[in-house]
């Protein structure tokens, strides 16, 4: 008797198979389907529905990383604040919102305020050495294009009036405290924005199987055959597709290699997992309305940044706190625990070896946060809110992610990265994003990466429709004050954020 897992039934042939159900694959397709209508598409997700992991809000910070708090994108270099990753950043962003105001207007995405809100963004700085770096931060910044309306207060009373969750019980004389930010910041719902997008995907055709791993992926002559598992059935089945897009979070780097695509050779994964405080209280949730970013400590990666964040899920309200490190071998947060052991290769094991010697501040700073209790995350968050009560708040688990590790040459071998990372190969036939922060707050701009690398060819042809979906394309609206003006306004009217 045949093993009826064992049978693979080739089914279908598409342009475009888009791996994972998250917000990059569903902004790739929906580029796509406005580039190239008639090219058919299909979506493989492991689970049975769209964005259950890193895109999911509860899964991610939600800021909509613009750069305008994130106090890691504006690092002090030999007494000077460095800018230039926060104006990129913040660029990309630009990006986002004229993508989805495009998507608005032309009715693929539906009511905006499902996956953006209005929700101000400010850092916080504690003891005089952080407040004279984030006031000449504010100095700097403040003069950029990008960043306008800008503000800081180093005010005792102005800040108990901003932030009054903050001020409860805080002794404003034992240490100086002061804060910068924007009122135009937004909270992003990547969940609630990514099934909006699948759901016109479906309507236009485009056919998603859910609960369906990717489980091979071969080139056969110019196509690839790629090959799913049901796993409620255990089916496998094949689709042949022109091109492949790999957005499948922390199972990408395994699945490009699956593909034996050699730009990923030397490539590791290191997975980090989080944890959030969650306040159960109403009223404490109602009394702030910021997402307040604070500095990481001395010797510690960027990933450990605090903030006390405002959320908006589902038309609800929400506050968290951290988010607190956590370690787990999975490369997702519902896959399994042989992941890491799994993508030991030969060639990655002195990326592997290299990051165990050099990155001794990120070990140390994971074995301390998971020795951590409730109790200890709690004094943490008192750090923010000094009234803060243990039993106003509980803990949640967050995202999984998987920091990608680079090969590099003697003596290092291997370099840890903390942004994302797009490869390709075989001429632009396929490609996967690896990596975690900014993430999915710059899809659009990532995707507009991959068009240009994978679909080099067809970029002039292109050209009038890429304006129409991203007015500033190819444009520093840094460096253009009056296109930046005209296309923020815009925007602030498409996605239904004025006040």
């Amino acid at each position: 008797m045949t093993d009826k897992s064992s049978q693979v039934k080739a089914t279908d042939e598409v342009d475009v198979a888009l791996v994972g159900a998250g917000i990059m694959s569903a902004t790739l397709g929906a580029m796509l389907r406005e580039l190239e209508p008639s090219w058919t598409q299909m979506i493989f997700e492991r689970l049975d529905a769209p964005a259950l992991e890193s895109s999911s809000p509860w899964n991610n910070a939600g800021t909509g990383h613009s750069a305008l708090c994130e106090l890691n994108y504006t690092p002090e270099k030999n007494g000077k604040i460095d800018l230039s990753k926060a104006v990129n950043i913040n660029e990309k962003f630009q990006v986002s919102r004229q993508f989805w105001s495009h998507q608005v207007d032309n009715g693929v995405l539906d009511d905006p305020r499902e996956f953006i809100n209005p929700v101000p963004h400010l850092s916080l700085a504690q003891g005089q050495t952080q407040v004279d770096y984030l006031r000449r931060r504010y100095e700097a910044l403040r003069t950029q294009t990008l960043f306008p309306g800008m503000e800081f207060v180093d005010d005792a009373d102005k800040f108990a009036e901003r932030l009054p969750l903050m001020s409860e019980g805080r002794d404003f004389g034992k240490q100086k405290v002061a804060y910068s930010g924007f009122n135009t910041g937004t909270d992003v719902n990547f969940g609630a924005l990514t099934r909006q997008f699948l759901t016109a995907a479906q309507a236009a055709g485009t056919e998603i199987r859910y609960g369906n791993e990717v489980v091979g992926l071969k080139r056969v002559g110019t196509k690839w055959k790629v090959t799913s598992k049901n796993l409620h059935t255990g089916d496998l089945s094949s689709v042949t597709a022109r091109f492949v897009f790999v957005g499948a979070g922390g199972y990408a780097l395994g699945l490009l290699r699956k593909a034996r695509v050699p730009e990923v050779n030397g490539y590791a994964g290191f997975p980090v997992s989080g944890l959030w405080l969650r306040s159960t209280n109403k009223e404490l949730i109602e009394s702030h309305n910021a997402k307040v970013y604070g500095m990481a400590q001395v010797g510690t990666p960027p990933m450990s940044t605090p903030h006390l964040d405002t959320r908006v899920i589902d038309g609800e309200r929400g506050l968290l706190f951290g988010p607190y490190g956590g370690w787990s071998p999975k490369f997702l947060k519902k896959g399994s625990m042989l992941d890491l052991f799994k993508s030991i290769r030969p060639d990655n094991i002195p990326s592997y070896l290299g990051v165990a010697v050099t990155e001794f501040n990120l070990t140390k700073y994971l074995v301390q946060e998971v020795a951590k209790n409730f109790e200890a995350r709690v004094e943490d968050l008192k750090t923010y809110v000094p009234s803060a009560r243990p039993e106003d708040w509980e803990t949640v688990i967050a995202g999984q992610r998987v920091q990608v590790i680079k090969p590099s040459a003697a003596p290092r071998f291997g370099t840890l990265e903390f942004g994302t990372a797009l490869v390709d190969g075989y001429g632009g036939s396929i490609a996967g994003l690896l990596g975690a922060s900014p993430g999915a707050s710059i899809a659009p701009a990532a995707m507009l990466e991959l068009l240009e690398r994978c679909f080099g060819e067809r970029m002039i042809d292109w050209g009038p429709k890429l304006y129409e979906m991203i007015p500033s394309y190819g444009t520093k609206l840094n460096d253009d004050p009056k296109l930046f003006n005209e296309l923020w306004d815009f925007t602030q009217k498409r996605l239904k954020l004025e006040r």
